[in-house]
C-alpha cells in the first residue's frame, strides 16, 4: 500500500503540489490521471525519492523510500524508459540494477523472457526502438519482483500486441496483491486497464474513486436519438424542457433524460424514431468535464480551413 501525506512542491512562487493526499491500494490498478502541468511527473518523483517535498511525506507499508534497504525489491518505477547508458547491453543493464539489490542473474534472464527481450539481449540499449527500450524499462521495474509498481505511460511507444500485453500484466499482477499505480494520458487504455482511480489538477486532488462512480459522477446521461424529421424533435424536446443538440450525422442527442421519456415525447410529436438508444459516457467524457478548468493549455476547437486565406 501506498500513502502520501499532505505532499506539497514549491518551485520559487509557483506551487507544483498543494497538499496532495491519496491511498493506492493493493489489488487493483490504479489510474493516476491529470490534465498536462497537473503535477503528476512531480508526485511520481516524490514517491521515489528523486525530488524533495517541501511538506508531507510518502509511505510504503509505513516506510519512506529512503528507508528502503533495497529498494528494487519493494518498489518498481518506471519513469523514463531512455534512463539507460546507452553502450550497455540489455543484458548487462539489468545485472547492474540486479546486483546494486541482491538480485540473482537467473532473474535477469527470466525478466528479458517475460518482456519477451531474450533474443536481443546482447544488444546496446543505444540502438534500441522506442518500444524495445519502452519493454528494456518494463523489465527493470519487474527486476526485484516488486510488491509496489509505479508506471509512467508504460505503454508509450508499443504496438497493438505490447499494448495488450502491458494490460494484461498489470491486471496479473495487481490480481496478484500488488499495488500498480499507472500514469497515462491514454483515457481509451486506462478505461479497460484501471479499476480505480485517482485524478490531481494544478497539483490538487480532484477525483479518488472507481471508475464506475468517476464517469457516472461526470457525466450525465445521454440519449441518442434518429428520425427522418430532427427540427421536429428538437422542438418537441425544447418545450418539453430538455436540453438537446443535434449532431452532424443527423442524430439528436438528449442531456439529462431516459429513452422512456424521449420516446413519450417523440410519440406525442407524432413522430416515428428510427433508433432509441442510452449513450454510455466515457471516461474521456468524464475526464475533460471534471479537468477542463485545471488544464494549463487549451487550444481553440478546430472550425475547419480559415476562411481568411486567398
Amino acid at each position: 500500500m501506498i500513502e502520501l501525506r499532505q505532499l506539497t512542491k514549491r518551485y520559487r512562487e509557483t506551487v507544483a503540489i498543494d497538499g496532495l493526499s491519496f491511498t493506492v491500494r493493493p489489488g487493483r490498478v490504479t489510474g493516476f490521471l491529470g490534465p498536462n502541468g497537473a503535477g503528476k511527473s512531480t508526485t511520481l518523483r516524490m514517491m521515489l525519492g528523486l525530488d524533495r517535498p517541501d511538506q508531507g511525506d510518502v509511505r510504503y507499508d509505513g516506510r519512506a523510500y529512503h528507508e528502503l534497504r533495497e529498494p528494487l525489491r519493494h518498489v518498481g518505477a518506471l519513469l523514463e524508459a531512455k534512463a539507460v547508458q546507452s553502450s550497455r547491453t540489455a543484458y548487462h543493464h539489468l545485472l547492474w540494477l540486479a546486483q546494486t539489490n541482491r538480485i540473482g542473474r537467473a532473474r535477469v534472464r527470466e525478466v528479458l523472457g517475460m518482456v519477451g527481450l531474450e533474443s536481443v539481449s546482447s544488444r546496446r540499449a543505444g540502438g534500441f526502438s522506442l518500444g524495445m527500450g519502452q519493454r528494456l524499462g518494463i523489465a527493470a521495474a519487474l527486476l526485484g519482483d516488486p510488491e509496489v509498481l509505479l508506471l509512467d505511460e508504460p505503454v508509450n511507444g508499443l504496438d497493438p500486441e505490447g499494448v495488450r500485453w502491458i494490460r494484461t500484466l498489470l491486471q496479473g499482477l495487481a490480481a496478484e496483491g500488488r499495488t500498480v499505480l499507472v500514469s497515462s494520458h491514454l483515457m481509451s487504455e486506462m478505461a479497460i486497464t484501471a479499476e480505480h482511480l485517482v485524478v490531481i489538477g494544478r497539483g490538487r486532488l480532484l477525483a479518488d474513486t472507481s471508475m464506475d462512480a468517476f464517469i457516472g459522477d461526470n457525466c450525465r446521461p445521454q440519449v441518442l436519438v434518429r428520425t427522418s424529421e430532427p427540427d421536429r424533435l428538437l422542438v418537441a424536446l425544447a418545450g418539453a424542457g430538455l436540453t438537446a443538440h443535434q449532431e452532424e450525422r443527423g442524430a439528436v442527442v438528449v442531456d439529462g433524460a431516459g429513452t422512456e421519456e424521449v420516446g413519450r415525447i417523440a410519440a406525442g410529436a407524432g413522430l416515428v424514431l428510427g433508433e432509441l438508444a442510452t449513450r454510455t459516457a466515457s471516461l474521456e467524457d468524464a475526464f475533460l468535464r471534471l479537468t477542463g478548468d485545471a488544464a494549463q493549455y487549451r487550444a481553440e476547437a478546430f472550425t475547419g480551413r480559415d476562411q481568411h486565406v486567398h
